[in-house]
């Protein structure tokens, strides 16, 4: 699991309630609401914006370099394999290309990890030719699916793979990199995180990053503006051409203060572009209880660190996260919680601006209650179905706005 909080490396359980905002729609007819979001989980094509396979398969290398797990088959870990992406009728989920910031500290080793990485992706491909493809374009993502064919799409999550050169925009979009997350979680060169601490370094984007974001706009990749500060992706939203998405973010609504999701005013400015908010999974993107809950454990053992005068990694303070987590429980969401957020979107801006991007492999064992693996699209389809949405508002969310957008960017694209 990777977590921009080095000391929540363990990370969480449990369950809690809360209350559901929902819009006002006409009663859905009755029926059987599960094997209507079952059939329809199978017959649209699922797009996810954000799954982290490469990176978890990464960390876990064998001695010759090779992934220790094989996901073109049942894993006994992880949210993402073959056989449970085709029990949810996901079709084309973004292989996120991972770079850690603490990579930044070293000149070259951002590129030559996300290179690494989309090596893999592509090797994963190749060795499940009847039930893995790579996706460039909608139109290989569609013809993939066609095919019976889950089709890996790739976005690098974390602009600092670019280093410091513009020309890096151009050879990841060669590589087959459709979207680039300009930050992750700290400030890099090309602007300013939402979770950096402190005065940020740029106030927003860089020169470097406005002439990224040009040179994606000029090559036909999409700018994800997840993980950015509100200043930056103010900033990109004025200097893109294009719209652009925000690949795996949630409602500010629902967690006020917590700037890593977005606020009205943010999802609003993303729709008049045109662009897609899809919207993650993870209890703390949902809850305030669980950000209330992080909080409460990182300020506890922030000060056993420091009564001990022990370093973050240390086997004494992993010790104390898991005592303290046995003694209070993590608040989990529940798949009705992603449904309340996907509405929230939808009142604010329509249906045309929404989508999903789960985060799987990414906050362990935070997902909700419901939709703990990519087995379990289907049920998300039956909470929507339930709310009186239709199959066509549904097609708009699974696929049809993210498509619509990579489509355009990739149309605006010039040699």
């Amino acid at each position: 699991m990777k977590t921009p909080l080095p000391l929540l490396g363990l990370v969480l359980l449990s369950a809690v309630s809360c209350s559901h905002e929902s819009l006002t729609r006409p009663a859905p007819p009755p029926g059987d609401f599960a094997a209507r979001g079952r059939e329809l989980a199978h017959r649209l094509i699922i797009v996810d914006g954000h799954i982290d396979v490469p990176y978890r398969l990464q960390e876990k290398l064998g001695p010759g370099g090779e992934p220790t797990e094989d996901i073109s088959q049942r894993t006994a870990g992880g949210d993402f394999d073959y056989p449970r992406a085709v029990e949810g009728g996901l079709d084309v989920p973004f292989m996120s290309i991972y770079v850690p910031a603490e990579l930044q500290k070293t000149a070259g080793a951002s590129k030559a990890l996300a290179d690494s990485l989309i090596d893999m992706v592509e090797k994963l491909a190749r060795a499940s030719p009847d039930k893995f493809a790579l996706a460039r374009s909608v139109d290989e993502a569609r013809r993939n699916t066609s095919e019976g064919k889950i089709s890996f799409a790739m976005g690098i999550e974390n602009g600092s793979a670019l280093e410091d050169s513009v020309a890096n925009v151009a050879h990841f979009q060669k590589r087959g990199v459709r979207y680039i997350t300009l930050t992750h979680s700290a400030d890099n060169l090309l602007g300013d995180s939402s979770y950096a601490e402190g005065a940020h370094r740029w106030n927003g984007l860089s020169p470097l990053g406005r002439q990224v974001v040009a040179e994606m706009n000029r090559v036909g990749i999409m700018v994800d503006v997840s993980h950015l500060s509100d200043a930056t992706i103010r900033q990109v939203l004025e200097t893109s051409q294009q719209p652009v998405i925000a690949s795996h973010s949630s409602c500010r609504h629902f967690t006020p203060g917590f700037e890593r999701n977005l606020s009205d005013e943010f999802i609003r400015a993303i729709a008049a572009k045109g662009g897609v908010v899809m919207i993650s999974f993870g209890s703390g993107f949902l809850l305030q209880a669980a950000q209330d809950h992080e909080k409460k454990l990182r300020e506890e053992a922030l000060a056993f660190i420091q009564q001990r005068g022990l370093k973050r990694e240390s086997p004494e303070v992993k010790t104390f996260i898991e005592n303290w987590l046995r003694e209070h429980p993590f608040p989990r969401a529940r798949v009705e919680d992603v449904a309340d957020h996907i509405e929230h979107v939808v009142k604010l801006v329509g249906i045309d601006h929404v989508g999903l991007g789960s985060d799987f492999d990414g906050v362990g064992p935070t997902l909700p209650v419901g939709l703990e693996d990519v087995s379990r699209y289907p049920n998300l389809f039956r909470v929507l179905l339930e709310r009186g949405y239709g199959e066509a508002e549904l097609e708009k969310l699974a696929s049809g706005n993210v498509f619509r957008v990579w489509r355009q960017v990739e149309a605006a694209a010039r040699p």
